[in-house]
């Protein structure tokens, strides 16, 4: 599955598909995205994948500006095991101008999350 669509409920949550569920067993890593929407990844990619490119040269004007972009507001959580969702902070729905409907789209190893 590369693509699907939710709509919030009224406690700010996006349930996982039933299928996508394993990919984010280690937790989930919520940060803004490049441009007005947000990266969601699962923890181990983040871990493995991300976090080494951050640490680049600390001299590296490129590199501060990725840490910037990724560690303001970032937020680490995990799935409800039982229902299998997700809770975004309302700054991150503020960025990405997000109301109730989203649009969820893989981009790699992580996904892309945005406005419907």
């Amino acid at each position: 599955m590369d693509y699907f669509e939710r709509k919030l409920d009224d406690k700010r949550r996006l349930t996982i598909p039933a299928e996508l569920r394993a990919e984010f067993a280690s937790g989930v890593v919520i940060t803004r995205g490049f441009q007005q929407y947000l990266h969601l990844y699962p923890k181990a990619v983040w871990d493995d994948m991300v976090e080494p490119k951050l640490k680049g040269d600390i001299l590296d004007e490129r590199t501060a500006d990725l840490n910037v972009q990724f560690r303001m507001g970032r937020v680490e959580t995990g799935i409800d095991e039982k229902q299998g969702r997700i809770t975004f902070e309302p700054h991150h729905l503020d960025y990405a101008h997000i109301n109730k409907d989203i649009v969820a789209i893989r981009a790699g190893r992580y996904w892309r999350i945005q406005a419907a």
